[in-house]
């Protein structure tokens, strides 16, 4: 466990020693007080009026908003961080160090996962921080429940996301398709969804799941017969078959 604690480590420092680690924090930044100064400026006082320090957050976690950016940001992290070793030849030494494969690749995974969640508090602090200065520190209808259910939907989204990724990274060995790859995938989902609507194995589709939220508000499911566990026993059988693909793959593959 300790062995496998400094393989993440090790990882974790290759990724902060980058020059272009800092980059989608100063991103999420410049969104933030970017959206929170349009909104001060600009909207009207009909839909400023009520806005609070949550209201920001809500907005900035929301997957269905400006939340998307972060699931972005996450898989153009995520992409290089195995297709980067054998495009700069690295892949060679990291493979003859005393450790397995499985463990260098469960590194590498633990380690983008981290920096995501990472991103999202990053997120959350700064959102947090612009509101209170900008709205004040109210609490009206988003509470602080309401910031929580939302990031920890936004989250899961992201982190199945960001197992895609890093499985295509693994197949493809190739940054750009599996960044290309992976956004056409975050686009096209609901059309996806929409196209295979009527058959009845839909809901058994990963799309029609990644959506947690409407569970946490006691809403209505998409389909009849889903549930908050069934949705979670989807989500779980398809994670734990994209990273089985992903480490036969890494470990049965022969690096010339």
């Amino acid at each position: 466990m300790l062995n496998f604690g400094n393989l993440v480590i090790n990882e974790w420092l290759k990724m902060y020693k980058k020059r272009s680690f800092f980059i989608p924090f100063a991103i999420m930044a410049v969104i933030i007080i970017g959206f929170v100064y349009l909104m001060k400026s600009f909207a009207p006082a009909t839909i400023t009026a009520g806005i609070t320090s949550f209201d920001v957050i809500n907005e900035m976690m929301n997957y269905n908003g400006l939340g998307q950016i972060i699931t972005f940001l996450a898989i153009i992290c995520t992409a290089g961080s195995v297709t980067k070793e054998h495009s700069q030849g690295t892949i060679k030494f990291l493979l003859i160090r005393s450790h397995s494969r499985s463990a260098i690749l469960a590194s590498k995974y633990v380690t983008v996962l981290l920096f995501i969640v990472m991103l999202t508090l990053f997120t959350l602090a700064v959102s947090f921080a612009a509101g209170v200065i900008v709205y004040g520190f109210e609490i009206h209808d988003v509470t602080w429940r309401d910031v929580l259910l939302t990031t920890a939907a936004a989250l899961i989204r992201t982190w199945v996301y960001a197992t895609i990724t890093f499985m295509l990274g693994v197949f493809t060995r190739s940054t750009g398709a599996t960044i290309g790859a992976s956004m056409v995938i975050v686009v096209l989902n609901g059309l996806i969804i929409f196209l295979l609507s009527k058959y009845a194995f839909i809901k058994y589709v990963l799309f029609t799941n990644i959506d947690l939220l409407p569970y946490f508000y006691n809403q209505n499911p998409p389909y009849e017969g889903m549930t908050l566990g069934f949705s979670i026993s989807v989500i779980a059988v398809y994670v734990f078959l994209f990273l089985a693909g992903s480490f036969v793959t890494f470990k049965k593959r022969d690096i010339a």
